[in-house]
């Protein structure tokens, strides 16, 4: 039980890195200290249900986590 939580954790983390690369707009050093813009703006569409499905993904990351000192 304990390999098939561990590798349902691997698989959901390439999938978390996937979804976060995916959401990435602007990057970069220049964020770090200011030099981005901050333009705050609503997702909509394809963008809302990645940022969703990247917040499930996490929950379920962490609940796999904790049911991995419980077996």
């Amino acid at each position: 039980m304990k390999n098939i939580i561990i590798v349902a954790q691997i698989i959901l983390g390439i999938f978390i890195v996937i979804l976060i690369a995916i959401q990435q707009k602007e990057g970069g050093l220049s964020n770090i200290f200011g030099g981005g813009a901050n333009n705050f703006t609503t997702r909509r569409g394809i963008e809302k249900y990645i940022h969703i499905l990247t917040i499930v993904f996490i929950a379920i990351f962490i609940i796999l986590s904790i049911l991995v000192f419980r077996f």
